[in-house]
């Protein structure tokens, strides 16, 4: 009797879910229409990958597996280079037969961080969520060595600081499941790379704090009801599953507070990855724009698309005061992903930008959608049947400042042709269609997040 076809055993190891196995250098890339000669730096990408097939393949779990950055340097309206390449760790350092990857590694982690990738403090690095310590890579992407802010990290990590621009800081909301059972914590790291804050928060279990939002006031918390349980831990799987009994709530945090600071208000039971921007109101209010579920690993415990549909995009208008919270759909179709223009985080904004998946589907196209949120007004940048747009990345036009003058850059994946182009659209124009295209030399499996690194932040090495 032959074997069982992976789709059916497993969707998050199958298809563009499946990993790819060879490491790729690619130089002077063709490109489709014309990159925009002020994009000079790095667009990376990162995801999981796991380099040998679980041992148990019907129970892997898609957010698992080593860790995989993808990486196109682009300068002067050229595409110099195309990699991918492993993030270093102890699995991967056996499997080539090299001693462990050099830095403190607080979780014990085996795998390489698999969920972001970006650029701070003149490092790239690679990060995890879930109390992994990042791994610092070189500009072109090999590991250097597991990197806990240069010594001031005292324990966990996430694989989802915010930036902000007004103080050059990240902010973190960082939990730690193995190791942490009881509170989460808030960290903040200097502009210099190094952390200058740490506060414990406490919390009656362990949930998944996915992602955080950040105003000028309040370091924003998602105490939300898809926990750790302990019986499906203890067999080595995935350890969250939906938990209504827990209930949900958000906490507001002044960023110069203590735990004892924190106001919580109750919200609706759902689940919610990722915030697409956070601000303060003039009448002390706090509103923020996320991507929401109705439940998260309840029937599908294998990944986020099984349950109860796709996210929609809400806006969440919260007053510490007196606890009162109002909730309101700006798009009730699908959305993930979101973005916006970075200079404008912890502000009011305009515009944001999402990615629209269509799970399961090699006719239906990914979206990339944009947010007029002043006018309501949603347009729809159509990759076409089949054609899955990922992440998408606002980099500001040089030398203007409109709200929404900037390029969208992304990968996009081309599930019937199992092939993958980077791809760069006109934020101000949708109609314009690409203004470029860079077929990439291999398959790009779906992965989870990446960012624009410029020159400027993290300059490439001299040349030799």
């Amino acid at each position: 009797m032959s074997a069982a076809p992976m789709s059916d055993i497993n969707q998050y190891l199958s298809g563009n879910y499946a990993p790819v196995s060879e490491e790729v250098t690619a130089f002077d890339l063709p490109v489709e229409g014309e990159l925009p000669a002020e994009l000079n730096g790095r667009y990376l990408r990162n995801g999981p990958n796991p380099a040998e097939m679980p041992e148990d393949p019907a129970s892997h779990h898609w957010f698992l597996g080593d860790g995989m950055v993808h990486g196109l340097r682009l300068r002067e309206g050229r595409a110099e280079w195309y990699r991918n390449r492993f993030v270093g760790s102890t699995t991967m350092a056996r499997r080539q037969g090299r001693d462990d990857v050099a830095g403190p590694n607080w979780s014990g982690s085996d795998t390489g961080p698999n969920t972001n990738v970006g650029g701070f403090a003149g490092t790239t690095w690679a990060m995890v969520e879930a109390g992994g310590t990042p791994v610092e890579l070189t500009y072109e992407l090999e590991t250097i060595a597991r990197n806990d802010f240069f010594g001031t990290l005292p324990g966990a990590f996430t694989a989802h600081p915010k930036f902000d621009p007004a103080t050059g800081e990240m902010h973190a909301a960082v939990y730690a499941w193995a190791q942490w059972l009881d509170h989460v914590q808030y960290v903040v790291v200097g502009s210099d790379g190094r952390v200058n804050k740490t506060v414990d928060i406490p919390l009656p279990g362990m949930t998944m704090m996915h992602d955080m939002a950040l105003t000028e006031r309040f370091a924003i918390f998602f105490d939300q009801p898809c926990t750790v349980d302990l019986e499906v831990a203890m067999t080595g799987q995935f350890p969250f599953r939906w938990d209504p009994d827990y209930g949900n709530r958000v906490g507001l945090l002044p960023r110069d507070g203590q735990a004892t600071d924190m106001v919580w208000l109750d919200v609706p039971l759902c689940c919610t990855f990722h915030p697409m921007n956070a601000y303060d109101t003039p009448e002390g209010g706090v509103v923020v724009d996320i991507c929401v579920y109705d439940r998260l690993f309840d029937t599908d415990v294998l990944g986020p698309f099984g349950d109860g549909g796709m996210a929609r995009l809400e806006r969440w208008e919260l007053n510490p005061a007196t606890g009162g919270t109002s909730i309101s759909v700006i798009d009730e179709t699908s959305n993930e992903f979101p973005r916006h223009r970075g200079s404008l985080a912890t502000q009011p904004y305009r515009f944001g930008y999402t990615a629209a998946p269509v799970p399961g589907s090699l006719t239906e196209g990914w979206a990339t959608k944009k947010f007029d949120l002043a006018t309501g007004q949603r347009e729809i940048f159509d990759h076409g049947p089949g054609r899955a747009g990922g992440e998408p990345v606002f980099v500001p036009k040089d030398g203007r400042a409109e709200e929404d003058a900037g390029w969208l850059i992304t990968f996009v994946h081309d599930l019937g042709r199992e092939s993958a182009e980077f791809v760069v659209m006109d934020a101000e124009d949708f109609d314009r269609g690409y203004v470029a295209k860079v077929p990439l030399p291999q398959r790009v499996p779906f992965g989870f997040h990446g960012n624009w690194v410029s020159d400027a932040s993290v300059p490439p090495p001299e040349p030799s």
